[in-house]
């Protein structure tokens, strides 16, 4: 029996563009508030250095991590375009709606995520995870 097909059809296509472009847009501008911190380089005393290095070094990874969305943002923006959206890279199964809703950039089901996390916390050379 063929497994019934559980990708975005046409008309919610649009729907999970307008969810990722609307993602991208608020990591966008998270990206842009915390570049303004970052580059507020006032002089302060020695006491408040240490605080200011934490702020700095919290704030990079934080700009990182919404760096690695909004790359996968897009390319969850190309799959759509391309209409391979919706289809999980491993096993080549539709990726269910519940978790495209959830995390509309996805790009595996479930089961093929988990084996990927776990072949990394087994330290072999997983495939990207998703954030």
């Amino acid at each position: 029996m063929p497994k019934k097909s559980t990708s975005p059809k046409d008309g919610q296509s649009a729907t999970y563009r307008q969810m990722l472009l609307s993602k991208k847009a608020s990591t966008l501008a998270g990206l842009g508030a915390k570049a303004e911190v970052l580059t507020d380089s006032q002089r302060v005393c020695e006491e408040d250095q240490a605080q200011n290095s934490l702020t700095e070094a919290v704030s990079l990874r934080l700009n990182g991590l919404q760096y690695m969305q909004l790359r996968q943002i897009q390319e969850a923006l190309d799959r759509l375009q391309l209409g391979d959206y919706g289809i999980c890279l491993s096993c080549d199964q539709p990726i269910p709606l519940k978790r495209l809703q959830a995390l509309p950039w996805a790009k595996y089901c479930v089961p093929c995520q988990e084996k990927i996390s776990d072949d990394s916390a087994d330290g072999d050379d997983p495939i990207e995870s998703e954030s």
